[in-house]
Protein backbone atom coordinates (compact mmCIF):
# COMPACT_ATOMS: atom_id res chain seq x y z
CA UNK A 1 0.00 0.00 0.00
CA UNK A 2 1.27 3.30 -1.01
CA UNK A 3 1.71 6.32 1.64
CA UNK A 4 -2.13 7.51 1.74
CA UNK A 5 -4.20 8.88 4.42
CA UNK A 6 -7.71 7.72 5.07
CA UNK A 7 -9.18 10.44 3.97
CA UNK A 8 -7.73 9.82 0.09
CA UNK A 9 -8.08 5.99 0.95
CA UNK A 10 -12.24 6.93 1.76
CA UNK A 11 -12.29 9.00 -1.92
CA UNK A 12 -10.70 6.51 -3.52
CA UNK A 13 -13.02 3.18 -2.02
CA UNK A 14 -16.04 2.14 -3.53
CA UNK A 15 -17.98 1.57 -0.70
CA UNK A 16 -20.78 -0.22 -2.76
CA UNK A 17 -18.67 -2.35 -4.58
CA UNK A 18 -16.93 -3.58 -1.33
CA UNK A 19 -20.83 -4.02 0.58
CA UNK A 20 -22.02 -6.17 -2.36
CA UNK A 21 -18.95 -8.31 -2.24
CA UNK A 22 -19.36 -8.91 1.58
CA UNK A 23 -23.44 -9.37 1.09
CA UNK A 24 -22.17 -11.89 -1.95
CA UNK A 25 -19.97 -13.94 0.44
CA UNK A 26 -22.07 -14.09 3.50
CA UNK A 27 -24.90 -15.63 0.64
CA UNK A 28 -22.26 -18.91 0.83
CA UNK A 29 -21.04 -18.70 4.60
CA UNK A 30 -22.59 -17.68 7.96
CA UNK A 31 -19.77 -15.81 8.54
CA UNK A 32 -19.73 -12.43 9.18
CA UNK A 33 -17.28 -10.00 7.22
CA UNK A 34 -16.50 -6.10 8.16
CA UNK A 35 -13.97 -4.01 6.48
CA UNK A 36 -12.76 -0.90 8.79
CA UNK A 37 -10.68 1.53 7.78
CA UNK A 38 -8.76 3.37 10.74
CA UNK A 39 -7.26 7.12 11.06
CA UNK A 40 -3.89 7.44 11.77
CA UNK A 41 -2.62 6.57 15.40
CA UNK A 42 0.47 5.56 17.35
CA UNK A 43 1.06 2.55 19.11
CA UNK A 44 0.59 -1.44 17.81
CA UNK A 45 -1.52 -1.99 15.13
CA UNK A 46 -2.36 -5.04 16.18
CA UNK A 47 -4.05 -3.60 19.33
CA UNK A 48 -6.00 -0.94 17.66
CA UNK A 49 -6.92 -3.47 14.99
CA UNK A 50 -7.75 -6.26 17.89
CA UNK A 51 -9.85 -3.03 19.58
CA UNK A 52 -11.64 -2.31 16.61
CA UNK A 53 -13.04 -6.18 16.38
CA UNK A 54 -14.77 -5.64 19.81
CA UNK A 55 -15.64 -2.53 18.99
CA UNK A 56 -17.57 -3.74 16.05
CA UNK A 57 -18.87 -6.62 17.92
CA UNK A 58 -17.10 -9.15 15.86
CA UNK A 59 -17.29 -11.27 18.76
CA UNK A 60 -20.84 -11.24 18.92
CA UNK A 61 -21.77 -13.56 16.18
CA UNK A 62 -23.25 -17.15 16.90
CA UNK A 63 -20.97 -19.52 15.83
CA UNK A 64 -17.71 -16.77 16.56
CA UNK A 65 -17.20 -16.61 12.95
CA UNK A 66 -16.52 -12.83 12.07
CA UNK A 67 -13.36 -11.35 10.02
CA UNK A 68 -12.53 -8.34 10.28
CA UNK A 69 -9.83 -6.64 7.39
CA UNK A 70 -8.44 -3.61 9.13
CA UNK A 71 -6.60 -1.04 6.95
CA UNK A 72 -4.50 1.25 8.27
CA UNK A 73 -4.02 3.55 5.08
CA UNK A 74 -1.39 6.03 6.99
CA UNK A 75 0.54 3.30 8.41
CA UNK A 76 0.50 1.07 5.63
CA UNK A 77 -0.41 -2.15 6.80
CA UNK A 78 -3.36 -4.13 7.39
CA UNK A 79 -4.61 -6.98 9.35
CA UNK A 80 -6.80 -9.71 8.63
CA UNK A 81 -8.50 -10.90 12.29
CA UNK A 82 -10.43 -13.64 13.09
CA UNK A 83 -12.69 -14.56 15.85
CA UNK A 84 -12.01 -18.16 17.44
CA UNK A 85 -14.63 -20.07 15.66
CA UNK A 86 -12.67 -19.56 12.68
CA UNK A 87 -9.18 -19.91 14.38
CA UNK A 88 -10.64 -23.89 15.38
CA UNK A 89 -10.99 -24.77 11.82
CA UNK A 90 -8.69 -22.90 9.17
CA UNK A 91 -5.08 -23.20 9.31
CA UNK A 92 -2.30 -20.93 8.71
CA UNK A 93 -2.17 -21.04 4.69
CA UNK A 94 -6.13 -19.63 5.00
CA UNK A 95 -4.65 -16.40 6.72
CA UNK A 96 -1.60 -16.30 4.56
CA UNK A 97 -3.94 -16.91 0.98
CA UNK A 98 -6.24 -13.87 2.06
CA UNK A 99 -3.40 -11.34 3.14
CA UNK A 100 -1.50 -11.64 -0.36
CA UNK A 101 -4.72 -11.58 -2.35
CA UNK A 102 -5.19 -8.24 -0.24
CA UNK A 103 -1.60 -7.38 -0.55
CA UNK A 104 -1.26 -7.89 -4.51
CA UNK A 105 -4.23 -5.56 -5.63
CA UNK A 106 -3.30 -2.82 -2.41
CA UNK A 107 0.63 -2.24 -3.78
CA UNK A 108 -1.21 -1.21 -7.50
CA UNK A 109 -3.49 0.45 -5.55
CA UNK A 110 -6.63 -1.39 -6.89
CA UNK A 111 -7.90 -1.08 -2.82
CA UNK A 112 -11.70 -1.72 -3.82
CA UNK A 113 -10.19 -4.69 -6.19
CA UNK A 114 -7.88 -6.10 -3.38
CA UNK A 115 -11.28 -5.91 -0.68
CA UNK A 116 -13.88 -7.24 -3.68
CA UNK A 117 -10.92 -10.35 -4.08
CA UNK A 118 -10.27 -11.01 -0.65
CA UNK A 119 -13.72 -10.64 0.98
CA UNK A 120 -14.48 -13.18 -1.81
CA UNK A 121 -12.06 -15.57 -1.35
CA UNK A 122 -12.81 -15.71 2.67
CA UNK A 123 -16.55 -16.26 1.85
CA UNK A 124 -15.34 -19.00 -0.63
CA UNK A 125 -12.88 -20.55 2.03
CA UNK A 126 -15.55 -19.88 4.80
CA UNK A 127 -18.30 -21.67 3.03
CA UNK A 128 -16.01 -25.08 3.91
CA UNK A 129 -16.37 -24.69 7.44
CA UNK A 130 -19.73 -22.36 8.50
CA UNK A 131 -22.21 -23.01 5.18
CA UNK A 132 -25.00 -20.41 4.84
CA UNK A 133 -28.32 -21.93 6.84
CA UNK A 134 -30.87 -20.83 4.34
CA UNK A 135 -33.50 -19.06 5.99
CA UNK A 136 -32.49 -19.74 9.07
CA UNK A 137 -29.13 -17.75 8.44
CA UNK A 138 -29.53 -14.20 9.56
CA UNK A 139 -26.80 -11.50 9.01
CA UNK A 140 -25.71 -10.37 12.69
CA UNK A 141 -23.67 -7.59 11.51
CA UNK A 142 -23.93 -4.96 9.18
CA UNK A 143 -22.71 -5.00 6.14
CA UNK A 144 -20.61 -1.21 5.07
CA UNK A 145 -17.36 -0.14 5.60
CA UNK A 146 -16.75 1.35 9.10
CA UNK A 147 -14.50 4.62 9.46
CA UNK A 148 -14.64 4.58 13.04
CA UNK A 149 -11.12 4.22 13.22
Amino acid sequence: MFWMTRRSLVKCLDQARIVAAIESAERATSGEIRVSVAPFFWGRVDRVAWKAFHRLGMDQAAERNGILIFLVPSRRRFMVLGDEGIHAKVGQDFWSDVAACLQASFRRGAFTEGLENGISLIGERLADHFPHAGEADRNELPDHVDFGG
